[in-house]
């Protein structure tokens, strides 16, 4: 076999490793030929009309620097997702986009409440996404691509229906919605917030994850561990300035980074995302690298595809080719993300048999390695 470092090869390579996906908004991957038609359809302008120029506008806007620019490009998105049925297409191809680039379990959050304006109830847009999701499957199947696709249903932290939120994840637990988490602007609005629809999930036994740590420090890490009771956290790249490695090679850990990795307390970094919203100033320099060879659980993701143009095989690659991560490292951080998907311990054994198995075979690369 061709060497994968070579650039055709290893975009292959990871196109075609099964990868996991636990960071990923479904408003921030819609495709933008459908935002030009569904837009037409029901009124909204648009920066422009033509669909790549389009594209191009959403990571040029996104790439401000600033966290609160950044969510504003989400308005046009938000726009098409009013409907069932804008709802439907939308979802539907999401999945099918992941599928192609080889995605086999993604967790898709949205926020429902941000989906009503048309009238919908907020059953009523879960109800569709969940259709969408499965029109996308079916037709991801019969192409030869099968992925499963769940929901993560996000509370905006900024307003104050938390508690409903957390009512209506529960309510549809059995129905593919398989975690809580609260979006929007961090700073200013901690989890302590939102503390009491924290306590509902956990009393009930289900998932919380929580945005933290990426435009807030370590502050905002410690409400979403110790307030929310969060099992996975949501960017955390804050969490490097509670690490340091010495002189002689050592690592020094602050008390709350040393909570993080000695509860294995999974990282969902989304590197390009990071880079547009200032939370990283290159994707060399990335805190991704330095938390995984502090020896954190760390898993990469794409956070918003539209707005930062990407893929989840682009942000490995990127890894690769700019912070001097080698395929094994890929494999290593995608089984971390396999085991710490919101599944049952035994769907999850299956998701690492599944990765394992082709990242096994002669003249790829293999798992149980760690030189990132």
């Amino acid at each position: 076999m061709t060497p994968p470092d070579e650039p055709g090869n290893l975009d292959a390579a990871l196109r075609a490793l099964p990868k996991v996906l636990l960071h990923d908004h479904l408003d921030g991957g819609v495709r933008p030929a459908t935002i030009v038609e569904l837009s037409a359809a029901v009124g909204h302008e648009l920066p422009t009309t033509d669909p790549q120029g389009l594209g191009r506008w959403f990571v040029d806007a996104a790439g401000s620097g600033s966290l609160p620019r950044y969510l504003e490009t989400f308005e046009h998105t938000l726009a098409v997702m009013q409907t069932a049925d804008g709802l439907r297409r939308v979802a539907r191809e999401a999945v099918l986009d992941l599928a192609a680039d080889g995605v086999v379990h993604a967790e898709e959050r949205y926020a429902p409440e941000q989906h009503q304006r048309a009238g919908l109830t907020l059953q009523q847009v879960v109800d569709a996404v969940r259709e969408g999701f499965a029109e996308g499957t079916a037709l991801a199947a019969a192409d030869g691509h099968e992925i499963r696709v769940v929901q993560v249903l996000s509370a905006m932290r900024q307003d104050h229906r938390s508690a409903e939120i957390a009512a209506l994840a529960l309510a549809n637990r059995d129905a593919g919605v398989v975690a809580f988490d609260i979006a929007g602007p961090e700073e200013g609005f901690p989890p302590s917030r939102h503390a009491a629809a924290f306590r509902v999930v956990r009393d009930a036994c289900f998932p919380a994850t929580v945005h933290a740590g990426e435009a807030d420090g370590l502050d905002s890490i410690a409400e979403a561990l110790h307030v929310a009771g969060a099992v996975r956290l949501g960017h955390g790249v804050r969490l490097a300035d509670d690490v340091h490695e010495g002189p002689d090679g050592a690592w020094r850990l602050g008390l709350l980074a040393h909570w993080v990795r000695d509860r294995r307390v999974p990282l969902e970094v989304c590197p390009s995302s990071n880079l547009q919203t200032g939370a990283a100033a290159s994707v060399a320099e990335h805190p991704v690298t330095l938390l995984r060879r502090a020896g954190f659980e760390v898993t990469v993701n794409t956070d918003n595809r539209l707005q930062s143009g990407t893929s989840l095989s682009r942000e490995l690659g990127l890894l690769v080719r700019e912070a001097g991560w080698t395929l094994d490292d890929v494999v290593d951080v995608t089984l971390t993300a396999a085991r710490h998907a919101f599944l049952h311990d035994d769907e999850r054994r299956a998701l690492v048999d599944r990765i394992v198995r082709p990242a096994a075979t002669p003249g790829t690369a293999r798992p149980g390695r760690h030189r990132a």
